[in-house]
Formats: structure tokens, C-alpha cells, sequence
């Protein structure tokens, strides 16, 4: 099951105090329980029969609710501590220690009401999540805090932070289990993209390498009348337009390519992959690759030119993190003297859906000119359409020994560009800074984007959980 398709499963620590009402925090189970149900999440509980009040409260408690989450810790993508009253810290505290699940935590507290803070409605839940919070930072266990100090459960507020905290979680899980295809060899002229297996092994990435004459061979073994080339020909035509002046046996070719390529993908269990785009592709094979690429990724399985594997990474992070299909561009071209704005481009191999409109899908056009127009075919071409913009990157830096990266938030616009490819007008603010921190921390030209703003998730769970050096541009 693709991390994209898994039903998002939370543990449950609720916690409770006994010098303080147990009611609340039974009033607090169920009301939670609701809305985890509401907004479609599975989670993850001791029976509410399981301990006196229905919380945790004593280390016996910690050792039954831990017990519990190691027999689903395959399930489970990450643990919820509510506090209905003050709680007990250590309960809490022991619970995540003996468990060690290694998955993001978040901690909630409730309001108390003005008008009922008596002996058995005081909740103090305020002050006891930094008792809570002040264990955990001894024990070394990285926690997200909700957006208030505290709020309530059934809140629009809370239902956000559960919604944010969901694709925090969906992103450390699926960095953590990544399988990354490599398809080819690293063209000789893009050393830039030059990137290190151990580091990205170290963090759980599997990067998986085949030649490309291996899916070379595996296409020529196609037959054009069997099932999955007809339907992939129907695909192709229903995903874009393809002027008439296109011979159809170059859209067998790529259609035969794709599905030699969707089934090793298959075979490795890898979720996004970085493909030797060119030249030996067009000088090889005669064609090119976006299209194959850009099909990928409108499934969930982002695909990055140049065998930039550390780009592609960057690409499935962002589809956790937002939910939304990746693009993967070039900081290529100044848009006149304006200082906050960019042309972002690639040949290109944007998903349909990235691109936010409908698309061409044609030859190559600076390359063609050179492999030849004929050799050439596969190209997606338009102009990203206007919208919200997050982009993200990251790099192996070998030499320290270190993965590090960038986010940051921004605009597609639908300012005018008279270049081909694929278009997308960006406007950034501070966008010097941003491209002077580029330029002298050593990054690539690559950077991958989304559209939706979803750097406040990248940066949780990049630096917080994943570990890694992460510049948020702001």
C-alpha cells in the first residue's frame, strides 16, 4: 500500500491526575474519539475498561498502553497526548519511553471556563501540558505543540492541528520507508546532481539503481496488442493534446517506455524515481522521457530529471507533506528587472496536475533542435497556472556529512513568458536572499514545488523528526 493510500492511524494517551476530577478526562476520551471519527482518522487505545478512569495515569498504565502501541506499531503513524486535566507527566512520559515507537508526538491540553474552575471543574490542563512538555524534552522525545496553548477538543482549531500534525506524520513515515528507483546513469555534464546512497540510507531511503539499457531491453519485449500498451495509448491521448503532426509510432514508443518503466517501478516497490533523461534516451531509444515521467507523477510516484535522486526525494516530500502532485523545475531565467519574481522552467516533464491546466504534449524544443526534432517527442508543454506555491529542496553535503535543505512559500503568477517547455512565473519575497543562500550553501538548480502552502509541515517534520539542517525562507 502507497503511504499516500494508508488511513492515517494515531495513538492515544489521555491523561489524568488523581488530585483532580477523572470525570474530565473520561468526558475527554469520548469527546476525542468523535472527532477523530468525524475527520477520519483510525487510532489506537487501551480499552476504556483497561485502567480505573479510562486515561493514564501510573507506570502499571504506561506499561499496558505501550505494550499496546508495540503491537500495532506497524500501524501506528503517530501518537496524540490529550490533557482533559493536569495529567500525570510521568504516565505520559514512561508510556512514549517504553513504547519507543520513533513516530511524531503531539501534545493538546484543554480550556478551562471561566465559569467553572470549582473543585470538580478545574481542569488546570494549562500548566500541567508544560510539566508534560518539560518530560519529554528530558527524555530527548521531539514533540509538536499544538497551534494554541491550549483549546478545545471539539474546536475548528484542534481540527486543523490534527489535520497538519496527519501530513506530518505521512511525511516522516514515507521518507522514512522511501524505495527510490534510479534509472540510469547521471548524465556526465550534470554534476551537480551528484549525491550521496549512505546518507540518504541513514535516514531510511533506499535508493534502488538499474541501467537504462536494461528498461531499454524490457521495452523492445513489448507487444504493441497487449493490454497494458492499449491501455496506456488510451491514457496518453486522454491526458493531453498531441498535434496531428506527431507520427503514432512515436507515441507507441513512449507509451511502450512507460509501461517497461511502471512495471520495474512495481517490481522494486519504489514510490518515485530520477531517470537518465537525456541524451541517451533520444539517442538511443529515440525519445524522451517527460511524458513517462509526468504520467508517474500525476499517480503519486514523482519522477525527477537528470537521475537527481536527492530532487526526487525533495518531490515525494512535498506530495506528503500537501497532499498535492509535485512539479520539479529549474531556477532559470530573471522576469525583467522585477526583483521578487522568476521563471522557473523545465523541458518539461510537469504532471497535469501541477501544471494546473490543460497541457500539450509535444517534442523537445531547445534539445530537439540538436538530437533531433524526430528523436524528440514526449515533451509536456504550458504555463503553470496562478496559485499558491510551497517549493522545498534538499541536498546530501558528503563533505560534512549531513543532509540539509530549504523551504519556503511563494506565487505562481500568470504573468506572460515567451519560452517553451514548461512555464511557471514564481514571485518569492526577498528572492535574493533566498538565491544568495542558494548559491553559497552549494544547492543544486533543481528545486521541486507544490501547489499549496505547506512549509510550516516540511519544517516540522524535516528538522524535528527527520533530523536534517533545514533553511525555512521567509
Amino acid at each position: 500500500m502507497k503511504v499516500m493510500d494508508k488511513k492515517i492511524t494515531f495513538g492515544i494517551i489521555v491523561g489524568t491526575r488523581d488530585f483532580f476530577n477523572p470525570k474530565l478526562a473520561q468526558d475527554g476520551r469520548v469527546q476525542l474519539e468523535k472527532q477523530l471519527k468525524k475527520l477520519g482518522y483510525d487510532h489506537v487505545i487501551l480499552p476504556a475498561k483497561a485502567t480505573e478512569h479510562s486515561a493514564i495515569e501510573t507506570y502499571a498504565h504506561a506499561k499496558q498502553c505501550a505494550d499496546l502501541f508495540q503491537s500495532r506499531r506497524k500501524d501506528i503513524d503517530g501518537v496524540i497526548v490529550v490533557l482533559p486535566n493536569f495529567g500525570d507527566e510521568l504516565g505520559v512520559v514512561e508510556t512514549l519511553n517504553l513504547a519507543r515507537l520513533d513516530v511524531p508526538v503531539m501534545v493538546q491540553a484543554c480550556n478551562d471556563q471561566l465559569d467553572n474552575v470549582g473543585v470538580f471543574g478545574r481542569r488546570d490542563a494549562f500548566c500541567g501540558k508544560i510539566s508534560v512538555c518539560n518530560n519529554l524534552y528530558q527524555y530527548d522525545i521531539p514533540f509538536t505543540d499544538t497551534t494554541e496553548h491550549t483549546c478545545d477538543l471539539d474546536s475548528k482549531a484542534f481540527a486543523q492541528d490534527l489535520d497538519r500534525f496527519a501530513r506530518i506524520c505521512r511525511t516522516v513515515r514515507g521518507l522514512r520507508t522511501a524505495r527510490i528507483g534510479a534509472i540510469g546513469a547521471r548524465p556526465a555534464a550534470f554534476q551537480t546532481v551528484r549525491f550521496s546512497e549512505k546518507l540518504l540510507q541513514e535516514s531510511g531511503i533506499t535508493v534502488v539503481p538499474v541501467d537504462l539499457s536494461d528498461i531499454f531491453a524490457r521495452t523492445e519485449k513489448l507487444n504493441a496488442k497487449t493490454t497494458s500498451i492499449k491501455d496506456k495509448l488510451a491514457e496518453i491521448t486522454a491526458y493531453g493534446s498531441i498535434p496531428n503532426c506527431i507520427p503514432k509510432d512515436h507515441v507507441l514508443r513512449q507509451a511502450k517506455f512507460s509501461v517497461a518503466v511502471d512495471n520495474w517501478m512495481a517490481e522494486n516497490e519504489c514510490v518515485a524515481s530520477a531517470i537518465q533523461c537525456w541524451t541517451s534516451m533520444q539517442e538511443n531509444f529515440g525519445c524522451a522521457s517527460c511524458l513517462s515521467m509526468s504520467l508517474m507523477g500525476e499517480n503519486h510516484m514523482p519522477s525527477a530529471c537528470e537521475v537527481d535522486v536527492a530532487g526526487t526525494v525533495s518531490m515525494y516530500a512535498l506530495l506528503l507533506a500537501s497532499g498535492k502532485i509535485p512539479g520539479f523545475l529549474d531556477w532559470n531565467n530573471n522576469y525583467g528587472h522585477e526583483k521578487d519574481k522568476c521563471v522557473c522552467t523545465h523541458c518539461s516533464n510537469f504532471p497535469k496536475s501541477f501544471m494546473g491546466r490543460d497541457i500539450e504534449i509535444s517534442t523537445l524544443d531547445l534539445l530537439g533542435e540538436t538530437l533531433g526534432k524526430d528523436n524528440c517527442f514526449g515533451a509536456i508543454k504550458g504555463h503553470v497556472a496562478a496559485g499558491d506555491m510551497t517549493y522545498f529542496r534538499i541536498s546530501t553535503d558528503d563533505t560534512r556529512g549531513m543532509i540539509k535543505g530549504y523551504v519556503g512559500q511563494g506565487q505562481f503568477t500568470d504573468d506572460p513568458f515567451d519560452m517553451d517547455g514548461g512555464i511557471a512565473v514564481c514571485k518569492v519575497d526577498h528572492l535574493r536572499e533566498l538565491l544568495a543562500h542558494i548559491c553559497q550553501n552549494g544547492y543544486e538548480h533543481h528545486v521541486a514545488m507544490a501547489r499549496s502552502f505547506c512549509a510550516d509541515v516540511l519544517d516540522e517534520a524535516i528538522s524535528k523528526y527527520m533530523g536534517w539542517d533545514l533553511y525555512w525562507h521567509v
